[in-house]
Order: C-alpha cells, then sequence, then structure tokens
C-alpha cells in the first residue's frame, strides 16, 4: 500500500494539472537539442521535484523511473569517511551533499569527476549526456559552489546540473548566470483544491468541497503537506463533515507550545524544558530553519506589534547562524533567550 501523495505523483509534463505555461516551456527546452543546466527554485511542496522527474522522462523515456539507491564512501584530506545516499538510473543521478555538513566539496568534486569521465552507456539514449540532480542546493557551502562554479563548464559534454532549492539568495552569482533559472510557485487555494478533489473521486471517497478548501488553506500552498493532511482525515475519521476539524501535524503544535510557554514564563527552568522539545523535533528530522520560522509566525500571534519587528530581527539573525554554524540547537536556544528578554523588556516598560 502505498501512500496517497506517491500514487497520484504525475510521471509526465502532459499530467501536470497547474502552471501548464511552465509545463509547456520545460517540454521545449527538453526537446530543443541544447539542454542547459537548470535551477529549479520555489517553496517546499511546489512540484519541483516532480517536474525535474518529468523532464528527465522527456530527455530520456522510461529508463529513468529504474532507480537504484546505494551509499557512497568520500574520503577527505584527513582521511575520514563520508557517507551519502545516492538515487540513480542510467541516465542521471540524484544527491543531496548538504547531508554531509562542510565536506560538501567533497562530494560535489568525486561525483561530477565520476560521472563526467564516463559517456552515455545507452547508444539509443535521446541524449548524450548525464544529468546530475543536487537537492538543497540552498544549502551549499561557498567551496563547494566555487568547484561547481569551475567544473560546469568544463565537463558540460558530458553532463547537465540540475539545481532543486528554495531560495536563490544562497546561491552564487556565477553559477545562476550559468543556469536557466525556473521558479516553482506554490500552488494556489483553487488548484489544491482541485488537485484533492480529484483524488477523492478516483478513490470513491465523499467529502464536501468545504472541507477541501481548509484542507487546501491550512497547507500554506504545500501541496504535499495537503494531500498528505487528507489522507490523515480518511484514516482518522470515518464520516467526514463540513465541520470535521483538520488536522495539524503535531510538530506544528509542539511548537505553537512552545510559542505560548515562552510567553508565559521567562525563566531559565523553561528554557531548558523548550531545550528538550528542540531535541525531539530535531531528532524527528524538522530541519531547524522550519522550526525557527514557524515558531517566529506562533509567536506573533500572541506579543504586540511593537516588539514584532525586533522578533523578526532576530529571527532573521538566528537563520544566518543556523546556515553558517554547526550545533543548530545553540541558535535555537539563543533565539528563544533573546525573545524572553524583549518580552520582559516590554513588560517593564509597560
Amino acid at each position: 500500500m502505498c501512500l496517497l501523495v506517491d500514487k497520484y505523483r504525475p510521471t509526465s509534463l502532459d499530467q501536470l494539472t497547474y502552471h501548464h505555461d511552465l509545463s509547456h516551456l520545460l517540454k521545449i527546452t527538453a526537446h530543443s537539442g541544447s539542454f542547459p543546466h537548470m535551477l529549479m527554485y520555489g517553496p517546499s511542496g511546489a512540484g519541483k521535484k516532480t517536474r525535474i522527474f518529468c523532464v528527465l522522462k522527456e530527455l530520456f523515456g522510461e529508463g529513468v523511473e529504474k532507480i537504484k539507491i546505494d551509499q557512497r564512501t568520500f574520503v577527505t584530506s584527513s582521511n575520514r569517511k563520508l557517507d551519502a545516499n545516492i538515487a540513480s538510473s542510467i541516465y542521471h543521478l540524484e544527491v543531496t551533499p548538504s547531508d554531509v555538513g562542510n565536506y560538501d566539496r567533497i562530494v560535489i568534486q568525486e561525483l561530477i569527476k565520476d560521472v563526467a569521465q564516463t559517456q552515455q552507456v545507452d547508444l539509443n539514449a535521446k541524449q548524450r549526456f548525464k544529468v546530475i540532480i543536487i537537492n538543497e542546493a540552498d544549502a551549499l557551502g561557498r567551496d563547494a559552489q566555487a568547484a561547481l562554479r569551475r567544473t560546469m563548464e568544463k565537463y558540460a559534454k558530458n553532463i547537465r546540473i540540475i539545481f532543486c532549492c528554495n531560495v536563490t539568495s544562497r546561491i552564487i552569482a556565477p553559477i545562476r548566470s550559468r543556469c536557466l533559472l525556473v521558479r516553482v510557485a506554490a500552488p494556489t487555494i483553487e488548484e489544491s483544491t482541485q488537485v484533492l478533489r480529484q483524488i477523492a473521486t478516483n478513490e470513491k471517497i465523499k467529502i464536501s468541497d468545504d472541507v477541501l478548501i481548509r484542507i487546501a488553506g491550512k497547507s500554506e500552498g504545500n501541496l504535499r503537506n495537503a494531500i498528505l493532511t487528507f489522507e490523515t482525515m480518511i484514516m482518522q475519521q470515518a464520516n467526514i463533515s463540513k465541520t470535521s476539524e483538520v488536522p495539524s501535524p503535531d510538530w506544528k503544535d509542539h511548537i505553537e507550545n512552545i510559542a505560548k510557554s515562552i510567553i508565559k514564563t521567562q525563566s531559565s527552568a523553561n528554557i531548558m524544558e523548550i531545550r528538550l522539545v528542540f531535541y525531539e523535533l530535531i531528532n524527528h528530522c524538522i530541519p531547524a530553519p522550519i522550526i525557527l520560522k514557524t515558531l517566529t509566525f506562533a509567536l506573533f500571534k500572541h506579543v504586540h506589534d511593537d516588539i514584532k519587528m525586533q522578533i523578526t530581527a532576530q529571527a532573521s539573525f538566528y537563520d544566518h547562524r543556523l546556515r553558517t554554524g554547526q550545533k543548530v540547537i545553540i541558535h535555537l536556544e539563543a533565539f528563544v533567550i533573546k525573545v524572553m528578554h524583549l518580552i520582559l523588556s516590554n513588560n517593564q516598560k509597560s
């Protein structure tokens, strides 16, 4: 049994139900005969990876669906071993170099060197190059991006690189200038509702449009979350009525409780309790920047307007620290302490 989000994932550009102009542009690019390096960016759940897979299918055909996952070991100059998971077919490979932290440059260089030195083995392939997909490209370090800058042109005959990221501001200008930038915007509430309605029809599930609209609205443009929430409601509730409550993810509820705790009590004991919750969230693979962003917006619901700008400034500062530092728990905790100090100062003034 597979999840609905996987069962109804489009496998071709023609099956995509929104951003039709973008799908048409990608199809033209795939058949142009001069496929460029590509930088695909947009918010989480907008469909970036789905579109990348559809483009690969346009380039190479059905063979890209035969994927295997390997764990490769890379060795640093200090003989430290790094393990990275790589999904690949005979036409492409997909990697997330940020998983190895500051050693992402080594993974990038080794992979590109290996792929670039081997030509396409399928003589019937439509294209004579291989594609390297780099996930979370905006988390790459400066050294890794600088290494890519030199190799993108040197090995352009044998490889194409598709970057996938949320924002382009952390990608250095030389890489952006060498890529076709493709923005995948988040679907609107109407577009998300249409997808949910189609899934409900195919699965023969009776559910009102009001509930589907509330699910789409609560997902905030993240179609993947909307489909997962829809499936969760089906599993948990036998009869879904117009008044049925749309559940929130547990991790969001925990962050909402942290925000209420910060407003209620500003003490060292409370900081220690919040630290334990942070550890739990991180251990359950919730990215620290997402925790910080969600906590910031949760705090906005409970504070006065006069300190919202100050909280925003602190969130921006510690978001930068999270990207450049190592121990994310330290920076999350420091943000909480700063917010507590702002609340105490504001209370003393009033």
